[in-house]
C-alpha cells in the first residue's frame, strides 16, 4: 500500500499484506531469477501467518525478482512485498465489495466511480497497492483522463513517479546512500521495511512489513550489484 510519503493519507480497513487477485492469488512467487542473467534464486524472508493462530512468522519464500532493467526489478521486489503473486490486477482482500472487472481491465474513472460506490473498505488496488489519494496525486501529475486503462504499463508508469518521489535519481547518481534510499521506499510503501526491521507505518490500519530488512537489502543487491 502507498502511504503518506507519497503525499497521501492512509487507507481506511486492513493492510497486513492481505491482497486478491481476478483468477487467484498465492503469498509467495517462486523460481529463479532468470533475468538478471545468472539464475540464481533470490531467496527473500516474508511475513506469512501461522495456521491456526492470529501471529505471523518470517519464513523462507524465494520470490522471483523480474525485469529488464534495474528500475523494473526494483519494481518487482516491491510488488513482490505488497502483493507477492497477485500481480497488477491485485486488490486488497479487506475489500468486501470488489469492482465487477479485473482491475487492468478498468479505466482510471471506473476505479474512481468504484471507490465511490464502496466507502468504507481499503481500497487499495494494483501492482503497487495505490490508495485512492496517491492515486489521484499521480494521475493529476501524469496528466492522465478518466478514460485511461489501468493497464500494466500504466501502473508501471505511476510507481515510476513514486521512485522519483523517493530520491531514485540521486540514488543512482551515488548522491544519496542505499539506506537512505531504502527508508525513503519504505516510507512510500508499508509492505517494505524500514532500518528499524519494521513498516514505517506499522500497526497504523493493520500495516506491517511483509519482509525483513535483510531481506530487503538482499533483493537490492541482487538489483544494484
Amino acid at each position: 500500500m502507498t502511504l503518506p510519503g507519497a503525499g497521501a493519507l492512509a487507507d481506511t480497513g486492513l493492510r497486513a499484506g492481505l491482497f486478491a487477485a481476478y483468477g487467484g492469488a498465492h503469498s509467495v512467487r517462486s523460481g529463479n531469477d532468470l533475468l538478471l542473467g545468472d539464475q540464481v534464486p533470490v531467496t527473500l524472508r516474508r511475513w506469512a501467518p501461522v495456521p491456526g493462530r492470529s501471529a505471523h512468522v518470517l519464513r523462507e519464500a524465494i520470490l522471483r525478482i523480474e525485469g529488464g532493467d534495474a528500475r523494473a526489478r526494483l519494481r518487482s521486489l516491491i510488488a513482490s512485498a505488497e502483493v507477492g503473486r497477485a500481480g497488477y490486477d491485485a486488490i486488497q482482500h479487506g475489500a468486501r465489495r470488489r469492482p465487477s472487472e479485473a482491475p487492468t481491465r478498468m479505466t482510471i474513472g471506473q476505479i474512481f466511480d468504484w471507490v465511490a460506490r464502496t466507502p468504507g473498505q481499503p481500497h487499495a488496488i494494483g501492482r503497487y497497492q495505490f490508495i485512492p489519494p496517491t492515486l489521484r496525486n499521480l494521475v493529476r501529475r501524469s496528466g492522465l483522463s478518466r478514460d485511461t486503462r489501468f493497464s500494466p504499463a500504466v501502473q508501471d508508469h505511476l510507481a515510476d513517479l513514486l521512485l522519483a518521489d523517493a530520491g531514485i535519481a540521486r540514488f543512482e547518481s551515488g548522491r544519496l546512500g542505499r539506506r537512505d534510499f531504502m527508508n525513503n521506499l519504505a516510507r512510500i510503501w508499508a509492505g517494505l521495511p524500514s532500518s528499524s526491521g519494521r513498516s514505517h507505518y506499522h500497526g497504523v490500519a493493520g500495516n506491517r512489513a511483509t519482509i525483513s530488512w535483510v531481506s530487503f537489502e538482499r533483493g537490492m543487491d541482487a538489483i544494484y550489484r
